[in-house]
């Protein structure tokens, strides 16, 4: 098994791209208020600013500026999956998700990119809120219900 090294920058922002383990499945927009849900209570618990997010059919982009003196991104999103799979019957399992008492609902890992400029920020923002029309969902960034697009009306102060 490969042995991942994340950053560790306290106060950071960040990009992520999470996806489920089923690809072609539409369980996020399906059962997105169990999403809102996990996603609010792991807020509650270790807060940060979503920057933006959208939510896909099978998977996820966000942007999150973690606190101030705080790097534990990963415990957030540990929280968020397990929140979301509370609940609901297990995906495929293999006997490594047995092993590990996985639902087998998530891919394991989930992609991050430290953004170390505003360009960088705006820009993975601005790729939130595109990538609907990306994946021809719908034709415009504000026709995706569940993008931050929506909260911010398609600006990225």
């Amino acid at each position: 098994m490969s042995n991942y090294h994340r950053p560790r920058i306290q106060g950071a922002c960040i990009f992520f791209t999470v996806a489920l383990a089923q690809r072609g499945s539409n369980l996020l927009v399906t059962e997105i208020d169990r999403l809102r849900h996990a996603t609010s209570q792991a807020r509650h618990r270790r807060p940060f600013t979503i920057d933006a997010m959208v939510i896909l059919p099978d998977h996820l982009h966000a942007v999150w500026t973690l606190p101030e003196r705080d790097s534990d991104y990963a415990v957030r999103w540990a929280a968020i999956k397990a929140g979301f799979s509370r609940g609901l019957p297990p995906g495929r399992l293999r006997h490594s998700h047995v092993m590990r008492r996985e639902k087998g609902i998530w891919q394991r890992r989930f992609w991050e990119h430290h953004l170390r400029s505003e360009q960088a920020r705006i820009a993975a923002i601005r790729y939130c809120w595109i990538n609907p029309v990306k994946h021809g969902l719908v034709d415009t960034p504000e026709d995706w219900p569940y993008s931050s697009y929506r909260r911010d009306g398609g600006s990225c102060a």
